[in-house]
């Protein structure tokens, strides 16, 4: 270490200064200072993403394809087919959240004219309140906010087989088309078969668009349930038309309604299927969570009161035992980020601080660490009392 004298090296701080403030004085007065750390992550997970349908397609008399493009300037980000996307939505005096798979394929966001495409079904009378409302009301040239890509419902080739049998119901066919468009484009290397159940002819979705598309690595087989005089496979996706169509070793992907989980599930155990050859995704709360295991058992789901702490504001809303806390806030118009509404993301996470709840079992996406410190995710959990929670403003 060189020592240049006392007096020289305590009055160095002095000269430093006196420089910085003359390289200050002769600088560019405009920032150039670039992170591309930060660019590249906002470009790959943006906050939002600001789109607009541009086309609508009828892919069965039941459902629509809606394309859509960012706009504004945003850029679509990358994703993995069998991701999905989440839109923000004012539905009259509810702002709520609903996440739809991504059924076109990543490389399609890649192209030079970018897209991504959304599949929704018109729900049943009294059920899907924003499917149906998207699928009466959605046109083109309608914008929304979007945030994409969420989702772990991906062929990952460390953990699965890549001959991949996915068993399919109602609007669950959307992650498999993405993934059979991408196998198709030559972007992913696996052997699909589609296993697609149905109550009806008239019920499949983009069943020309699959057929359009198979080949010697893309198969796709009818399942129909309800009609005697159907000439291909009849019934429900049982053990036997699963390994009928299964190679030695697959990993099976599932998604569609609850009540064919609870079902395919059992025909998989039965089949003595390994836990780590099975994929699920799945939407939405139950349709009746009396219904789910572990409900208490002769429980009065009369109204309760919810006590909200944001910060140091503090509102009394009334919530349904028979619904998810993310419901009661939505209706008080009270912000808390929902993607997945499944209990899977996290982004609706809070912290229970007084009250009795009920989490079902399949809807209990949280870390150990949260369980033992009272986190819960509002999009499935059930207010079985009057309850205290404080939300994460973001």
């Amino acid at each position: 270490m060189k020592v240049n004298g006392f007096l020289k090296d305590v009055t160095g701080a002095s000269r430093v200064t006196k420089a910085r403030r003359s390289l200050i004085q002769h600088g560019d007065p405009n920032n150039i200072y670039r992170d591309p750390i930060r660019e590249t992550a906002k470009e790959l997970h943006p906050e939002k993403t600001d789109v607009m349908i541009t086309k609508i397609e009828e892919v069965s008399p039941t459902a629509k394809k809606y394309t859509l493009k960012a706009i504004n300037g945003d850029i679509l980000p990358p994703f993995k087919a069998g991701q999905y996307c989440s839109l923000d939505l004012k539905i009259g005096d509810t702002i709520t959240t609903r996440p739809y798979s991504i059924c076109s394929a990543p490389f399609q966001a890649r192209s030079a004219d970018p897209f991504f495409e959304l599949t929704i079904r018109q729900g049943k009378p009294n059920e899907g309140f924003v499917s149906n409302w998207l699928y009466d009301n959605a046109k083109e040239g309608d914008t929304f906010t979007a945030h994409l890509p969420f989702g772990e419902f991906c062929f990952e080739p460390l953990r699965d087989s890549k001959n991949v049998v996915a068993l399919a119901g109602g609007s669950g066919i959307t992650p498999f088309y993405s993934m059979a468009k991408e196998i198709e484009n030559g972007t992913l290397d696996i052997q699909l078969t589609i296993l697609y159940g149905s109550v009806s002819t008239k019920d499949i979705i983009l069943e020309k668009q699959l057929k359009a598309i198979q080949s010697d690595k893309v198969k796709f087989i009818n399942v129909i349930s309800g009609e005697e005089d159907y000439e291909g496979e009849k019934g429900f996706l049982t053990k036997d038309i699963i390994q009928k169509y299964s190679a030695e070793d697959c990993s099976y992907f599932i998604c569609g309604p609850l009540p064919m989980y609870h079902f395919v599930r059992t025909q998989l155990e039965e089949m003595k299927v390994p836990q780590r050859r099975i994929r699920m995704e799945i939407f939405g709360a139950p349709r009746d969570i009396t219904k789910a295991d572990g409900w208490p058992e002769g429980f009065n789901p009369a109204p309760v009161k919810l006590t909200v702490l944001r910060g140091i504001q503090e509102d009394v809303i009334e919530a349904n035992p028979l619904e998810p806390l993310t419901v009661a806030l939505e209706r008080a118009g009270i912000p808390n980020n929902s993607r997945c509404r499944s209990g899977a993301c996290g982004f609706c996470r809070c912290k229970l601080l007084s009250g009795n709840v009920f989490v079902p079992e399949e809807g209990d996406g949280r870390r150990w660490a949260d369980k033992k410190y009272s986190y819960y995710h509002a999009c499935s959990t059930y207010p079985l009392s009057d309850c205290k929670i404080k939300i994460i403003i973001k």
